[in-house]
């Protein structure tokens, strides 16, 4: 896996860790007597909060690769783990193995270390930008401090040393600040991602055949919004519309995720804002209760379908669900439409 680009379906950015970014020795100011001067006294306060503050932005900065050497290690770790439970379930195991229900525990145990992270990163962030403000009051006031009456050349010359020092402190804060929020946002999303994955695993475990990725994560505009369609007619869908999957329920325990998650896929690939349409169909044959007997039974089946779809990702406001019968069809039936 690459150094820093742990999250899913992302590339890296152009911004070079901080672990990268040149950092000049500091420059210590040169040390002086006082001059006896009000102005004096007053560069000589400066000249200790300035001191504290880049005692503080380096602190900040060593605190941030350590959380950042952290994330990376917990995600790594939690990679090796999916890593195998995909490898098992791609060359097949028993639905529900134990061993691979105990890997997806430790998977999740895992993704909430880097939540846990991922708050820590927040926290720097928040005393980075108490850093920030400190070094904005420290520069007003030393810019200030040159209107005082009283001084004598030696204040401005320290005044004029401490603002320039200042001046790089804020540069050097701007750049943690920014890259504190950009590898938030990336950790963010990529713990996001995975967790949409899990769900999706679990599934697979489950049943004992691998799936593949979360759907939601086929499109990130998945979250923006509600994208609810208006449901279409089902006895006209039935009737003149070639359904994506057909799911026949003509028997006991019918094996038809891995199936439906491979359509789905297909579809979101070709067209990631599609939507679909879900309709149970029941034979419309024999009397009156027998007819309903199997429209019930219909519906059952195509909330079994719904429940395995949002368990692979997609999202409930992608999906309508409805009923109808047929003359057509000879027992219960799903049918998933595309548009």
């Amino acid at each position: 896996m690459r150094d820093e680009a742990v999250y899913a379906g992302s590339s890296t950015s152009g911004t070079r860790p901080i672990s990268q970014v040149s950092y000049e020795p500091e420059r210590a100011l040169n040390a002086s007597s006082p001059t006896g001067t009000f102005v004096g006294a007053k560069v000589a306060q400066q000249r200790s909060e300035l001191e504290n503050l880049k005692s503080s932005v380096n602190s900040r900065r060593i605190q941030f690769e350590q959380v950042r050497n952290t994330a990376r290690q917990n995600s790594q770790g939690y990679f090796a783990t999916i890593a195998a439970v995909t490898a098992r379930l791609r060359i097949g195991t028993t639905p529900g193995n134990p061993v691979l229900v105990s890997q997806w525990n430790a998977a999740q145990s895992e993704l909430d270390r880097i939540l846990t992270d991922i708050a820590a990163l927040n926290t720097l962030g928040n005393q980075v930008a108490a850093d920030s403000a400190m070094s904005s009051y420290l520069l007003d006031s030393v810019r200030a401090t040159y209107g005082l009456q009283g001084a004598v050349d030696e204040d401005h010359r320290q005044l004029s040393l401490i603002e320039d020092e200042v001046n790089r402190n804020v540069v050097l804060i701007d750049r943690l600040l920014g890259m504190l929020r950009e590898t938030i946002g990336r950790y963010t999303n990529y713990v996001n991602a995975e967790r949409r994955n899990l769900s999706t695993l679990a599934l697979a475990i489950k049943n004992g055949e691998y799936l593949g990725p979360s759907l939601a994560n086929r499109n990130e505009d998945y979250a923006s919004g509600p994208v609810r369609t208006a449901a279409v007619e089902p006895q006209s869908l039935v009737e003149k519309r070639r359904p994506l999957v057909v799911i026949r329920f003509d028997r006991a325990n019918v094996e038809f995720r891995q199936a439906l998650y491979a359509a789905i896929s297909t579809a979101l690939e070709r067209r990631p804002q599609s939507t679909f349409d879900l309709v149970a169909v029941a034979p419309n044959l024999g009397s009156p209760a027998d007819v309903a007997l199997a429209t019930n039974a219909a519906k059952r089946h195509a909330d079994t379908v719904l429940q395995a779809l949002g368990e692979m990702g997609l999202p409930s406001n992608r999906v309508t669900l409805s009923s109808t019968t047929s003359p057509g069809v000879q027992t219960n039936e799903v049918h998933i439409y595309v548009r």
